[in-house]
């Protein structure tokens, strides 16, 4: 009787917690300026722990085909906090941000709140925004 009502009380307090979990956001990213050049979107969102090191894992990333002149992207089950994206137009679909040969961008890019950059990713404090629980939304113009 006892294991059974311990069970019980385990399988309550778990609900409880489930009711209680935090609920997830959605991020809806618009794209504008996009290339008639095609190719993909690829759009990365981080966490300020991330943003500066390349080798670490985004929190969540979106590959989409690109589509001139806007394109709509949508980020699912994320938990709400701070971040920065970082996208591209992979416009020859080879998975890298790709240079001429004097060194400069050779596809399109953008950072969320629109960040310039200067010799590489700009500063997160220049990027980041706040996701909220329940739906967002932001714009990014290729550059």
């Amino acid at each position: 009787m006892l294991k059974s009502l311990a069970a019980t009380f385990a399988a309550i307090w778990i609900a409880a917690g489930a009711c209680h979990a935090e609920p997830d956001a959605s991020l809806t990213v618009t794209v504008r300026k996009v290339s008639t050049r095609g190719g993909d979107l690829r759009l990365a969102l981080y966490d300020r722990a991330h943003w500066d090191n390349d080798d670490a894992p985004p929190v969540k990333d979106e590959v989409v085909a690109a589509h001139a002149p806007e394109t709509s992207v949508m980020f699912q089950g994320l938990k709400p906090g701070i971040y920065g994206l970082k996208m591209f137009q992979d416009v020859n679909r080879n998975a890298r941000f790709d240079f001429t040969w004097l060194g400069l961008p050779d596809e399109k890019y953008g950072f969320s709140r629109d960040a310039p950059a200067m010799f590489g990713s700009p500063a997160f404090d220049r990027t980041k925004f706040t996701l909220l629980p329940g739906p967002n939304a932001i714009v990014i113009h290729l550059r």
